[in-house]
């Protein structure tokens, strides 16, 4: 029988109690992982397995981003050598199909997702950056709202900032926080702010070779990698994505304790890939 003597008010403190827990608990993080779509919750559940106090930012309701479907919505993922490795490095069951391989979109998204959460990442959902802390040494974290509040066309909503010791842009193509940077700030490299036509094998490439640190502290990684040099798109495939998750991930943990990974096992096909 349901427990008959649950009081509302009781459930209300219950939630705001959790939230504002963790709300304290993360106002300052290792590693601020802004977008939780296929590169940001990669990127995420490595750092967690490392012991790294990792938190995901994620303005939508859901995270997932783009990988929930494949393409015109066909709930089937495509994924390239080597970044199979990868993902069945970490129990996630592919199959191969000529010269790639695919999965259920939906159950790659729940799965890693569940793996960067059972690891220890924490991720505030319906949360939008707004702007970023810096210093004259670099980023120091983001500032954030409600996605609620910061889409709204006339506010005086003051946001809230979070401190971090590096900060990954995994926006996806609007490249969020890196085009804050750029028009805050300023980037030595340039910012096109929006990535070219799609060229499938150049785009999953470029992915993995752009992910780095453009600004001090601050790692672009995924589509916002190519969006930020105006590189093509790639698509309805996820390899590069995986693959600059990865690699965001190595380049974050060089910065926070030296780069060794020690839970995280990865493969010598994948290793050249990334080049860290």
């Amino acid at each position: 029988m349901i427990k008959s003597n649950l009081k509302e008010s009781e459930i209300t403190r219950t939630i705001v109690r959790g939230f504002m827990n963790d709300l304290l608990e993360y106002a300052d993080s290792d590693v601020i992982i802004v977008g939780g779509g296929p590169c940001g919750t990669t990127a995420a559940m490595i750092l967690a397995r490392e012991g790294i106090k990792t938190l995901i930012i994620e303005k939508d309701v859901k995270a997932g981003g783009g990988m929930w479907q494949g393409g015109m919505l066909f709930p089937k993922m495509v994924i390239e050598e080597p970044a199979n490795l990868l993902l069945e490095q970490f129990g996630i069951k592919l199959k191969k199909e000529g010269d790639v391989y695919t999965a259920d979109s939906y159950y790659v998204s729940s799965k890693l997702l569940s793996l960067a959460f059972e690891h220890g990442a924490k991720m505030f959902n319906s949360v939008q950056v707004q702007d970023v802390i810096y210093r004259d040494n670099g980023l120091k974290g983001v500032v954030i709202n409600w996605s609620q509040v910061a889409h709204l066309t006339a506010n005086c909503v003051d946001p809230l900032s979070l401190e971090a010791k590096v900060v990954i842009d995994a926006t996806g193509h609007s490249a969020e926080v890196a085009r804050v940077v750029s028009e805050k700030i300023g980037l030595k490299d340039g910012f096109v702010g929006r990535e070219g036509s799609m060229w499938v094998e150049k785009a999953e490439q470029a992915t993995v070779e752009n992910t780095k640190e453009i600004y001090p502290n601050l790692i672009v990684a995924g589509m916002a990698a190519n969006g930020v040099a105006g590189l093509p798109r790639m698509g309805p495939i996820f390899g590069g994505m995986f693959l600059s998750g990865l690699k965001a991930a190595k380049l974050a943990l060089m910065k926070v304790n030296g780069g060794v990974f020690k839970k995280n096992h990865i493969s010598e096909e994948v290793k050249k890939v990334i080049r860290v």
